[in-house]
C-alpha cells in the first residue's frame, strides 16, 4: 500500500529480457534520491505507480521484473527514462496523499498541461470503464502521484498542479497527447462492490 506522495524520481537504466516462460522483463532503475538502505529483496516500490517487487539490489540501483500483462495495460515501464518512485508504507507512517494500491486501473490521455501563473492546469481523458469512479474534489493517482481533481465531464478531469508535484515529479514532462498510468480511490471500487454485488 502507498499514499501517492512521490518520494524521488528514479530512471530505468537498462531492460533485459528473462529466459522465463512468461516472457517477463527485467528492469534496472537507479533510485536517485530515495536511498535503498532499508529497502530488503521481496519489498515493494511503486514505480510510475505500479507496485513491483524489489528482486535485486546493488548500491544505488535496484531490478523489478515486470510481466507482459503489466507492460500492456500501463505506461512509462517499457524505455529507458524517468519514473516516479514510492516506497511501501509502514503502519505508522503519516498518510500525505489517499490510499493508492499500485495497482494501476488504465491509461488515460493528456488533453491539455496549461500554464496558469505558476500553476499547471492539467485535463485528462480517462478510458470510458473508470469514468464513474472519479469524482470532483476526489482523490485520483496520476504516474504514482496522489491528486485532487478540480472538475468532472463525462470522461475528463481536470487537475491544478502546484510548483511544488511539478519539481518533485515527472508530471512536468508530460505535453498534450501523452499517457499516464492511472488508479483510481479504491474505496470507490469497494462502493460499488457493496451496492451492487451482483456486478
Amino acid at each position: 500500500m502507498f499514499s501517492g506522495i512521490v518520494a524521488a524520481i528514479g530512471r530505468i537504466t537498462h531492460l533485459s529480457p528473462r529466459a522465463d516462460e512468461n516472457n517477463t522483463i527485467r528492469l534496472s532503475i537507479e533510485a536517485g534520491a530515495l536511498g535503498l538502505d532499508d529497502v530488503a529483496l521481496g519489498d515493494s516500490i511503486a514505480c510510475n505507480g505500479v507496485c513491483l517487487t524489489v528482486v535485486e539490489k546493488e548500491g544505488n540501483s535496484f531490478r523489478v521484473d515486470v510481466s507482459p500483462e503489466t507492460l500492456s495495460c500501463t505506461v512509462g515501464l517499457a524505455e529507458p527514462g524517468q519514473i516516479n518512485m514510492e516506497k511501501a508504507l509502514r503502519l505508522s507512517d503519516r498518510l500525505g496523499g489517499h490510499l493508492v494500491s499500485g495497482h494501476v486501473d488504465g491509461v488515460g490521455e493528456v488533453l491539455r498541461f496549461d500554464a496558469v501563473g505558476d500553476n499547471r492546469l492539467l485535463e485528462i481523458r480517462a478510458p470510458q470503464a473508470l469514468a464513474k469512479y472519479i469524482a470532483k474534489k476526489g482523490s485520483i493517482t496520476v504516474n504514482g502521484t496522489s491528486l485532487t481533481t478540480n472538475d468532472v465531464r463525462g470522461t475528463d478531469f481536470t487537475i491544478n498542479l502546484i510548483p511544488h508535484t511539478l519539481q518533485n515529479t515527472t508530471l512536468h514532462q508530460i505535453t498534450p497527447g501523452s499517457k499516464v498510468n492511472l488508479e483510481v480511490d479504491l474505496i470507490a471500487r469497494y462502493c460499488e462492490r457493496l451496492l451492487n454485488p451482483e456486478n
